[in-house]
């Protein structure tokens, strides 16, 4: 059976050629939670923006349920991240003149999704990660524990392919860190997708269904 997501020989150089990524090769099946980890500057958040399509390898290959994303413009690199893929940001880019449920429900508006589907949609995501009380609350009045789960909400809403998540607990205290931690593995579990998270966390990556080491030329099994 095919990966859902298959990387093979990625490169990435920066400025005056250094390679950052050198011949990165991954693969991730449905269904798989795998974090992935590693030291400051190898490479961890440039790999997850080439999965996403906002940057291009110098080399490679990058195949997301079959389609090369190397091959597609920037037009149908935008509208495949809308349709297949949902991203969690450590600094939650939640919309602050926007109510917490129409910050999750604007993915879905873009999406074209009918009203009643998209309040049905947004109603069940926010019950998902205990936020049902809060729909009209902006997100000012909210903790940094809360706008993170909106922030995952509105990454899960549309129930995408393939969730990326880039150091989602690194603002937050232990206890609200493991809340969001196993969140995430729930709804990625729930949306029948898979998902990557990156982390500098051991905890964090503990969470995870497996756990990778990246060293900027190939990503290995966390040691013991």
């Amino acid at each position: 059976m095919s990966a859902l997501l298959e990387l093979s020989g990625l490169v990435r150089r920066f400025g005056s050629g250094r390679a950052v990524l050198e011949g990165v090769s991954f693969a991730l099946q449905a269904g798989e939670y795998v974090a992935i980890m590693g030291e400051s500057g190898v490479g961890k958040s440039t790999l997850l923006n080439l999965i996403a399509g906002l940057d291009r390898p110098d080399a490679g290959s990058i195949r997301l349920d079959g389609v090369e994303l190397t091959q597609l413009d920037d037009d149908a690199l935008t509208l495949l991240r809308r349709r297949a893929l949902g991203f969690v940001f450590q600094a939650f880019h939640v919309l602050s003149y926007l109510s917490v449920a129409r910050n999750v429900e604007l993915p879905l508006e873009l999406l074209g999704w009918p009203d009643a589907e998209r309040r049905a949609r947004v109603a069940e995501m926010l019950r998902a990660v205990g936020l049902e009380d809060a729909a009209a609350r902006a997100p000012g009045e909210l903790s940094g524990g809360e706008l993170q789960r909106v922030a995952i909400a509105r990454a899960l809403a549309h129930r995408p392919r393939l969730l990326l998540a880039d150091e989602p607990t690194g603002n937050l205290d232990p206890r609200t860190a493991a809340q969001v931690l196993a969140l995430l593995k729930a709804q990625v579990a729930a949306n029948g997708g898979a998902g990557l998270l990156i982390t500098h966390s051991r905890v964090a990556a503990a969470s995870a269904g497996r756990a990778l080491v990246l060293d900027g030329r190939s990503l290995a099994p966390l040691p013991p």
